[in-house]
């Protein structure tokens, strides 16, 4: 990868994938030259693309092997159909295999309109699939930072994963600004309004309520370095996996199980008990005890991790 600065918003699947792993080492799945594109945009007259979206393969990362997605945003809004789905359930499913860790880079606006019930049953699949390799001990490491955010199905398999990477520019949500503003109205949520978007929906407020783990520039370099982080967490008590040491000098990787799952279930009563009156992000900045909460939006990264790092609501270890 080059230490020049490269935009992680601006960049495309193939470049994000580049910036991560060792130059020369990604082997890519189902690629371009398979031709395997949806079998239902031509109903609707939409084009199609040989990799219908999605880039997936297998990397080493410092040498040690893992598996690699990366949505095209660019790409129908990098949205979840049959194929699409089908090349990350397979891919995380091979990682379960072959014991290996998986980075996702998400840049998704959820599932496609023209292949609804398929892409729904994609999303239930790959989120089935995320499960069953966490419960095996892979890591599941989502990266999110792209022009598309992670909507819809995207933000419920993100919520799955062992540890997620955001920016500012990043956003996570299961339903998009327009869907809230047709549903409730402009009164509600205006989704023109993209201060009120980035506030509600953006990294920086993912991060402080405790959905993203760690936050980054904008900066192709920053995400794989936090990448590096995620594979080394050390291991939760309870790891499905404490055996012999392991590359990254693991002693152990963090496995998903019931105790898990229910301090992310507390996690989540606590906060709809803590904040379910509050009106605005800011609000929520101002009960985490953050004495100037308006100046959040415009504070820089760096300045704001330090303050992230004093206030964010604590994740009890639930990932």
């Amino acid at each position: 990868m080059s230490n020049l600065y490269q935009s992680w918003y601006e960049a495309g699947a193939r470049e994000r994938i580049a910036a991560l792993v060792d130059a020369g080492s990604f082997t890519e799945y189902v690629g371009p030259e398979r031709r395997e594109t949806s079998p239902h945009l031509g109903i609707f007259d939409l084009p199609a693309q040989f990799d219908d979206g999605i880039v997936v393969g297998a990397a080493t990362v410092d040498g040690t092997p893992i598996m690699i997605a990366a949505q095209e945003g660019r790409f129908m809004g990098g949205a979840f159909g049959e194929v699409h789905g089908a090349k990350l359930t397979g891919l995380l499913r091979a990682a379960k295999a072959l014991d290996r860790d998986v980075v996702i880079a998400f840049d998704t606006g959820g599932v496609r309109l023209q292949e609804a019930n398929a892409g729904e049953i994609a999303i239930a699949e790959i989120m089935r699939a995320v499960t069953e390799a966490r419960i095996a001990g892979v890591r599941v490491v989502g990266l999110i930072g792209g022009r598309a955010g992670c909507y819809g199905g995207g933000g419920l398999i993100a919520g799955c994963c062992s540890t997620l990477i955001i920016s500012e520019q990043g956003r996570i949500s299961v339903t998009g600004p327009e869907v809230i503003e047709t549903n409730k109205g402009v009164e509600e949520f205006d989704s023109r309004d993209r201060a009120l978007v980035w506030r509600t929906m953006g990294g920086k407020h993912r991060t402080l309520i405790g959905g993203a783990d760690l936050f980054v520039d904008d900066d192709a370099a920053a995400f794989r370095a936090a990448m590096l982080a995620a594979l080394v967490r050390p291991a939760r008590a309870g790891s499905v996996r404490n055996a012999a040491p392991l590359p990254f000098g693991r002693g152990g990787r963090p496995g998903l199980d019931l105790a898990t799952l229910d301090a992310e279930q507390d996690r989540l009563e606590r906060r709809i008990a803590r904040f379910g009156d509050a009106a605005d992000a800011t609000d929520i900045w101002r009960t985490l005890g953050i004495d100037d909460p308006q100046a959040i939006p415009d504070m820089p990264s760096a300045a704001f991790a330090t303050l992230a790092a004093q206030y964010r609501e604590s994740a009890d270890d639930a990932r």
